[in-house]
């Protein structure tokens, strides 16, 4: 007489523990397959159905049955393999993080395979470009990746970066804080071939080629505490155009205290400008944020936005059209316009 198949039977537990890996994104698919049989084999499937169902041989089915019911859980994972010992040592493995630290003689930046040579030569160390690469990657080391910093020479930084984040924590009672710059030489560029829409697998494609009608430049305020844009256009950008963006200022915002921040562009310093706030004084004062420190501002933050969500793709028929978009785009941002969250503090940046 035949033996008759064991049956799996699960605890409340078990089953919660088996459902958890099925669904739990993170876990690996083999073990997810592995989980989605012993449930089955619960529901009362026989070992064929299960084959059929998930399309396997039974011996597999067989297999991770008996596995699960002599080991629990712990009968699903892989059994641990034989091979080579490891013969990389913790020696190696410094000298490796300790070599990619240091800057290469006739090459810029280390490849793992350059690496490799170099340790090769040098210390006779005989190691596979993907042994480095696992080892710089657990150490979190990217030789083939550079970030750049500028250092403040201004010696009046604090005290002029103190009083930006005044304004924008604590402004003056009924005064308005205004971030001011320009943008300038912004490309009106046409593609020679229209756009290629994104499909399944493949994103929005633009043709290499264009045609250039010309530059604008754009001058902004920033409304810092409502959020909202002030903007004109202009062919150039000297001291006439800015002295006429301030002219504009003065009508948008009338009988208001104003601080206008700025950066030391030299139109920004010009006597003329300088005679210009002379002349309103009591109503405009010019805040210079410190050298090398525009990120100070936050009309920056918003010439960003405006770069990534028009210009950057943009594609303009003239110079014109380029204008208008930009205006749009501008008309629009002013319906939902929110002031930035400012989180800076003053506290010196970690570089």
């Amino acid at each position: 007489m035949a033996r008759k198949a064991t049956v799996v039977i699960l605890s409340a537990e078990e089953r919660t523990q088996l459902e958890k890996i099925c669904n739990r994104t993170t876990s690996e698919q083999r073990l997810v397959f592995r989980a989605k049989l012993i449930l089955a084999l619960s529901g009362g499937l026989s070992v064929e159905q299960v084959s059929q169902q998930l399309n396997v041989p039974a011996k597999t089915i067989i297999k991770w049955k008996k596995r699960y019911l002599a080991e629990k859980i712990d009968g699903l994972k892989d059994s641990a393999r034989s091979g080579k010992p490891v013969t990389f040592n913790a020696t190696e493995k410094l000298r490796i993080i300790s070599e990619a630290c240091k800057s290469p003689q006739h090459i810029t930046h280390w490849s793992t395979r350059e690496l490799q040579k170099h340790l090769q030569k040098e210390y006779n160390l005989a190691l596979s470009h993907m042994t480095i690469q696992r080892t710089l990657k657990a150490a979190d080391l990217k030789p083939h990746q550079v970030e750049m910093w500028l250092d403040s020479n201004d010696p009046e930084f604090e005290t002029k970066q103190l009083k930006i984040i005044g304004l924008y924590i604590n402004p003056p009672e009924n005064a308005l804080v205004l971030g001011v710059d320009e943008k300038p030489a912004i490309q009106a560029k046409d593609r020679l071939k229209p756009n290629k829409p994104m499909r399944p697998g493949s994103p929005e494609k633009m043709d290499f080629h264009y045609k250039r009608y010309g530059t604008k430049s754009l001058f902004a305020a920033l409304s810092v505490h409502q959020g909202k844009i002030v903007a004109k256009s202009y062919d150039r950008h000297r001291t006439v155009e800015f002295l006429d963006f301030l002219s504009e200022i003065e009508k948008s915002f009338s009988h208001q205290e104003i601080y206008l921040i700025m950066d030391n562009l030299s139109t920004n310093k010009h006597q003329d400008v300088a005679a210009w706030f002379e002349n309103r004084k009591e109503r405009f004062h010019q805040i210079f944020t410190p050298t090398h420190a525009s990120w100070l501002n936050q009309i920056e933050l918003w010439f960003s936005i405006l770069s990534r969500k028009v210009i950057k793709r943009g594609v303009f028929s003239s110079k014109q059209d380029l204008v208008q978009k930009i205006m749009n785009f501008i008309t629009e941002y002013n319906q939902s316009a929110k002031p930035f969250q400012w989180t800076y503090s003053g506290k010196p940046l970690k570089i």
